[in-house]
């Protein structure tokens, strides 16, 4: 029997400041596909735990992890510089 995945909804654009942000993210963009949290690691390539982690911003995950989840589920980031000249 298929479980039903409870959609999040996803939030506006926003600059990245944190882990909890991201996790918001992924787990909005996750749902909002219909996929369940073991279907979507499958399809990322990366451990259940590993999803987990992102999407509750808990422990550590390497960064390759993170950039591979976010590119097969179509999350972008961007990434700039506030430094003053």
């Amino acid at each position: 029997m298929r479980r039903v995945t409870m959609r999040f909804p996803v939030p506006e654009t926003q600059p990245l400041l944190d882990a909890e942000t991201l996790g918001v993210f992924v787990r909005a963009t996750r749902t909002k596909t219909g996929m369940g949290i073991h279907e979507a690691a499958a399809f990322c390539g990366v451990a259940v735990g590993t999803m987990q982690k992102i999407e509750r911003a808990s422990g550590d995950v390497k960064l390759s992890s993170i950039l591979t989840v976010c590119k097969m589920l179509g999350i972008s980031l961007t990434i700039g510089s506030r430094v003053n000249s």
